[in-house]
């Protein structure tokens, strides 16, 4: 799939996860959102105190780029653990307030730069890893539909589109997750993605493999030829 196409799938995509993202945010009682979610020592509302400075984060780089400076997303790797323990402890009213102003902000940040901009690098934090405007929108879209799926409140990788699962896949075999070769065969996408040459094929459904290869559960549903799954580090 070409980087343009998978851009404007990306955009689409984003617009109607952000809606389904905030309205699990909004349907969580008080008390549920300290309940353990998907991630180690991380409650539910840690999740989404993450999920509400990424897209504070996003928005003001690109606000950035729109004036003119370079505006990281964040000051440091320790200011955004901080920043994201200091929201939680905030509790449920300030999440969902932010979140909602977060990701209208991130959305009008976006729509405010020019074309001829996209190919503008932006900094996660000084210093550190970089990546263009263009990246945003798919960059977003993993980070919303995978943290939803964290929260453990209802929406999990089997809810992921079809075309979401093609975006994660294509996305994650750019990567480097194990040490050892091996390929992917999503069953019901009737795709195969390769990672390194050679080595044993994973099969099971398309969303099994990205939530997996995410490294999150331990394989379930997953089958591997060589009769063990290859060992991956974490997203």
């Amino acid at each position: 799939m070409s980087e343009q196409k998978s851009q404007a799938i990306a955009e689409e995509l984003l617009a109607e996860a952000t809606r389904r993202l905030v309205r699990t945010a909004d349907g969580l009682a008080d008390d549920e959102y300290g309940a353990p979610s998907g991630l180690p020592d991380w409650t539910r509302g840690h999740v989404l105190a993450h999920l509400t400075l990424n897209a504070e984060g996003l928005a003001g780089a690109l606000g950035g780029i729109v004036e003119g400076e370079r505006v990281p997303m964040y000051a440091s790797q320790e200011a955004r653990d901080g920043d994201i323990a200091a929201l939680a402890a905030q509790g449920p009213s300030a999440i969902r307030t932010r979140l909602l102003g977060a990701c209208t902000d991130l959305a009008a940040a976006f729509a405010a730069v020019p074309e001829d901009q996209w190919d503008t690098t932006v900094d996660r934090v000084p210093g550190g890893r970089t990546f263009t405007v263009g990246d945003v929108p798919a960059m977003r879209l993993r980070e919303v539909e995978i943290h939803h799926a964290d929260l453990a409140a209802g929406y999990d990788c089997r809810s992921w589109s079809p075309e979401f699962v093609v975006l994660l896949l294509d996305a994650m075999a750019h990567r480097d997750p194990s040490s050892e070769p091996f390929t992917v065969r999503a069953t019901d996408l009737r795709r195969t993605w390769p990672f390194g040459a050679g080595g044993p094929t994973v099969s099971g459904t398309g969303a099994e493999l990205g939530w997996w290869l995410t490294g999150r559960g331990t394989g379930e549903g997953l089958t591997s030829d060589s009769g063990a799954l290859p060992q991956i580090g974490t997203w």
